[in-house]
């Protein structure tokens, strides 16, 4: 019987984290079905949203490809690097964006995935609150965060030095190719700017983000589930102004519901 056509939803929006779910679907080259969860609404709060994914955040998907004795199956993932994971693992025989169980490389794209999801993510992400969002600034938050997101960038780039003097195409974080070890790392990274951060300084950080920003499934995969419009925004003053405005309302919309919720 020949393998069922992949069949997924993704429940996203266009945040660092969401990108690195479409990215790593059109990479893969896998068919799916875009919602557009428009936390500006505040649905991902929704009770039919919590039964997909309990934390109340995005992406998600159902994978409803039928299992390959013909069973009928909806299998929900939360957590964008437990969904990249789950792809590769599904839909990555050819490890297009992996490598084989196991293997030495395998576990290393588990460290830094792991690695991104536990520091890069969470640390730039404070850098953006209180760079962009905070109602009043607090230059100890600004500086606290900056700096560490920058510590983290260096381990990166580090990491891709080390890689070219070892005879690593690219480089790229884990062997010599791109993996969804990149790919995690590249949708925070490509948002530095918003939090405040300078690119310009890391040399192989800078070459590879250019790398992979110029795969045109990569460019496909950054206007999920609308076009990408941060970096066009930030080429003027009045765009920049628009753009956090814009974005900081429903962050803080978001802060507030939680504080009365849970106060």
């Amino acid at each position: 019987m020949a393998p069922a056509k992949p069949d997924i939803v993704l429940y996203t929006s266009g945040t660092p984290n969401g990108q690195k779910a479409s990215i790593t679907l059109e990479e893969l080259g896998l068919p799916y079905e875009v919602q557009n969860i428009q936390i500006s609404k505040n649905i991902q709060k929704e009770d039919w949203y919590l039964k997909i994914n309990p934390n109340g955040r995005i992406p998600a998907i159902v994978d409803k490809t039928p299992s390959s004795d013909g069973k009928p199956r909806e299998k929900r993932v939360f957590e964008s690097g437990a969904l990249m994971l789950y792809l590769c693992e599904r839909y990555d025989p050819e490890h297009k964006l992996s490598y084989p169980y196991d293997s030495d490389e395998y576990w290393e794209v588990v460290e830094w995935l792991v690695w991104m999801q536990s520091g890069l993510g969470p640390m730039q992400g404070q850098a953006n609150h209180f760079y962009r969002y905070a109602p009043e600034k607090i230059q100890y938050g600004i500086n606290r965060y900056q700096t560490e997101t920058k510590r983290l960038y260096q381990v990166l780039e580090d990491r891709l030095e080390y890689q070219s003097k070892n005879g690593s195409s690219g480089p790229w974080t884990v062997g010599d190719k791109m993996t969804i070890a990149d790919l995690a790392s590249f949708a925070w990274i490509n948002w530095a700017e918003w939090a405040g951060v300078e690119v310009k300084e890391f040399k192989h950080l800078e070459g590879w983000l250019d790398r992979i920003n110029a795969r045109p499934a990569i460019q496909k995969g950054l206007d999920v589930p609308e076009p990408f419009e941060m970096k066009k925004k930030m080429q003027t003053k009045e765009g920049e102004e628009e753009y956090q405005k814009m974005h900081s309302q429903w962050v803080m919309k978001g802060q507030d519901a939680d504080q009365e919720k849970h106060k």
